[in-house]
């Protein structure tokens, strides 16, 4: 086959996304206790992470292909004495990202409009799920987690829109919500989207059972998810793409399937998926290979999406515009 040909071969694939990401975490402990984590610890038993260890753990990464730090924490509460330093913790780590030449995108907890102002100087992108938006949870899995609170999720998609952060949310299926429920939280994630412009990706996440949750919440079926991201895709802006994390769609058919119903995006993939450390993710070389097989050209992309760079302070202008016109087709 002729060079001309293999040219052709690739544009006919159809194109899907991921971040090549590290997470680092500043703390696991959370003032929240929902019944169905595998990330938290309680206050007091989880060590803030060390500036001096961040910074040890991203001179290693220089030359292993990643862009996004995903900075993700748990919650210190907004009223406790340690907040104002957890924040500060959370904001050196973002610089220090940024001084090493990656790209941050912080999701910790609901943070306050000052917070997120502050934020928005040192990440290029910003997210938090909203999970699902019926009150009726915090009778259950949110009985112990004052910040899940539907208005207080709503409201940080609101200051990111106010805020000009591009933002990333999204639900969390099978914790007992019911389906015209679900279908409610997209439309209001839709409707927001649609006063700001804000809502880059929307995440279509399987609650996934682990070794570490509290409550015996069985998995989401597998089989139901290309039907929602189906409907997803008809409620959501066409410009927000619907994004599924493959470690927690293993099989491959049913990976496949859930493209061919409009997922576009796989999420950061790097050496561990903290929240669900159960489910290692694939290496990116193998998913490569899994979805070329079905005609899909999997591709690298940046924690912000092209369309937001204008909303971006000049430096960081510039650091992600190195990224587009270099670094990024080096991956």
């Amino acid at each position: 086959m002729s060079k001309c040909s293999n040219l052709r071969l690739v544009a006919d694939y159809r194109q899907v996304t991921y971040s090549p990401a590290y997470t680092l975490v500043p703390t696991y402990e959370c003032f929240n206790r929902c019944t169905y984590c595998n990330f938290r610890h309680d206050p007091g038993n989880s060590p803030w992470l060390k500036l001096a260890d961040a910074q040890n753990q991203l001179r290693k990464l220089k030359s292993q292909g990643v862009c996004e730090i995903l900075v993700l924490s748990g919650e210190v509460h907004p009223y406790s004495p340690r907040r104002q330093s957890w924040f500060q913790r959370i904001y050196a780590i973002c610089e220090l990202a940024l001084s090493w030449g990656f790209l941050p995108h912080t999701n910790v907890g609901p943070l306050s409009f000052s917070e997120m102002q502050k934020l928005r100087q040192v990440n290029v992108s910003m997210g938090l799920m909203l999970e699902q938006l019926t009150p009726r949870l915090l009778q259950t899995v949110h009985r112990h987690a004052p910040s899940k609170i539907p208005q207080v999720r709503l409201q940080q998609l609101e200051w990111a829109g106010q805020l000009q952060i591009p933002f990333t949310t999204g639900v969390l299926l099978g914790i007992g919500e019911r389906q015209e429920e679900l279908w409610e939280t997209l439309e209001a994630i839709a409707q927001l989207h649609s006063c700001y412009g804000q809502i880059q990706e929307v995440i279509l996440q399987p609650h996934s059972p682990g070794t570490q949750q509290t409550k015996d919440t069985p998995a989401f079926a597998l089989q139901q998810l290309p039907e929602v991201i189906a409907k997803a895709r008809q409620i959501l802006p066409a410009e927000i793409v619907v994004q599924i994390p493959p470690n927690l769609v293993p099989d491959a058919n049913w990976l496949i399937a859930c493209l061919e119903a409009g997922a576009r995006d796989l999420g950061g993939i790097g050496p561990t998926d903290e929240v669900n450390p159960d489910y290692p993710h694939p290496h990116a070389h193998r998913l490569r290979a899994i979805l070329e097989l079905a005609g899909w050209q999997l591709l690298p992309r940046l924690p912000i999406y092209p369309q937001y760079d204008g909303w971006l302070p000049k430096k960081l202008q510039a650091v992600v515009k190195q990224w587009r016109a270099t670094k990024l087709s080096h991956i």
